[in-house]
């Protein structure tokens, strides 16, 4: 059985990822995969559908149906969460990435640059037709 202190850490993570008892849509399916005629014959496993994301849970990993609950719950709002984290992180990037593309390169940057244009252009002078009538 799970601790009251580990329900309370559950109840805390749903409460960051705003996901509220009433919100949930809550069945009990049955079982399958490894553990027998057991696991197959009980609706252990829990099948949460949370309204506002659209998102669905299946969770079944332990015997106990109040285990399954809880951590079906936990796992659910840690997806959301990870889902919000990842969006607010791509826009971090994509505004990271804007802000290194504008900023002004080094002295050292820049000279490098030049350098390397500067042998991109005797590279390709090098490929140019040699006229017959300019030969030596």
């Amino acid at each position: 059985m799970l601790s009251p202190e580990t329900i309370e850490k559950i109840k805390e993570v749903m409460a960051l990822a705003h996901v509220y008892e009433e919100d949930i849509d809550e069945q009990f399916i049955l079982g399958s995969g490894p553990g027998g005629q057991k696991v197959n014959k009980t609706s252990s496993t829990v099948r949460l559908y949370h309204e506002p994301s659209g998102m669905t849970i299946r969770y079944g990993l332990q015997r106990s149906r109040e285990m399954n609950r809880w951590l079906a719950r936990r796992e659910l709002a840690e997806k959301i969460l990870e889902k919000t984290d990842a969006e607010h992180s791509a826009r971090r990037q994509a505004q990271e990435k804007i802000r290194r593309q504008k900023r002004r390169r080094s002295r050292r940057q820049q000279a490098k640059m030049l350098e390397d244009k500067h042998k991109n252009s005797e590279k390709k002078a090098n490929r140019a037709r040699i006229d017959p009538r300019n030969a030596e």
